[in-house]
């Protein structure tokens, strides 16, 4: 364990997840995206978690849309939650940090944490989970070559019939 010269100042570096564990990505919220109260509408989130999903891949080393066309796997939205903690509002810089909880061979889960990038506050909080399908709906296994990219913590995916 590192000893700090300010022991005042709290160790947060266990709690948070290390730099590779997550992606982030900036949204300004848009005058479209409020409501007559000139706060964000509460659907808008998961659209958000959305843009948080494909940038993850794009970090994690491929395109979504590339595994859509070349490979006919969708990660289809199964179950979807938000928790609300603070209002968002027009012109706000959020950031959208979205990372994976827990991936097997046909099903993936990602976290999310929406934050207000002046104020630092955490705004919202969400959670998707997704079954990989073809193009028709069905669900599928994770092609080989994206299992790397899903594995976490170094572990690998499994590779048997049965989840």
């Amino acid at each position: 364990m590192a000893l700090s010269r300010n022991v005042n100042r709290p160790d947060l570096s266990a709690t948070l997840p290390a730099m590779k564990d997550y992606a982030e990505t900036t949204i300004r919220v848009r005058y479209a995206e409020t409501d007559q109260m000139g706060v964000v509408y509460h659907g808008n989130y998961f659209t958000w978690f959305e843009v948080g999903r494909v940038e993850l891949c794009r970090q994690l080393g491929f395109e979504y849309k590339r595994m859509e066309i070349e490979d006919d796997s969708i990660i289809v939205v199964a179950e979807a939650s938000c928790r609300y903690k603070r209002p968002a509002r027009f012109d706000d810089l959020l950031i959208v940090r979205t990372r994976l909880t827990q991936s097997q061979r046909r099903t993936l889960r990602f976290a999310y944490d929406i934050i207000d990038q002046q104020s630092n506050q955490l705004i919202a909080t969400g959670e998707t989970t997704h079954v990989i399908c073809d193009h028709e709906g069905r669900p599928k296994s994770l092609p080989e070559k994206y299992r790397k990219y899903f594995a976490r913590n170094g572990d690998t995916m499994p590779t048997n019939e049965s989840d």
